[in-house]
């Protein structure tokens, strides 16, 4: 199998809160929303993060209402400084977001912080100075020195 991922599906128990969220809050625009169902936005090269109704994905899944909790999941954002960490954290917490963990050094040297959306998926908001993409999209993550 080809080591990549195309699209991120999440089950959340509450669409439009994470609509609201998403679009409005972070400034997403989205590559295709079905309300009452799923909302698609394309989050990098070839990546599409997907928002599904939690119904709709245990239906989806052959299972029952069970099926569609999320649980151990973060997802990672990358940005350019720590001034734009303290300064997507803050927008998102405005948006609705729940403070996980306060902007911070990173014990890989670096600066992060922790934010819950509307269905409790944790976003590391980032900036990781080891951390780049090549034009190719190939990711290096060199070691940070203090």
């Amino acid at each position: 199998m080809n080591q990549s991922v195309h699209f991120i599906t999440l089950s959340t128990l509450d669409l439009n809160a994470a609509r609201s969220f998403y679009a409005d809050g972070l400034g997403w625009r989205p590559l295709l929303d079905v309300p009452g169902e799923i909302i698609f936005f394309q989050i990098a090269p070839g990546t599409v993060l997907g928002l599904f109704e939690s119904g709709a994905f245990a239906r989806d899944m052959a299972g029952g209402p069970e099926d569609a909790r999320l649980g151990g999941l973060t997802l990672a954002h990358n940005v350019a400084s720590p001034e734009e960490v303290d300064a997507v954290v803050a927008r998102a917490v405005k948006a609705g977001a729940r403070l996980v963990k306060s902007p911070q050094k990173a014990a890989f040297g670096g600066y992060h912080g922790h934010i819950a959306d509307p269905n409790g998926v944790v976003w590391e908001v980032c900036h990781n100075p080891g951390w780049s993409v090549d034009e190719d999209g190939t990711v290096r993550l060199a070691p940070v020195e203090d």
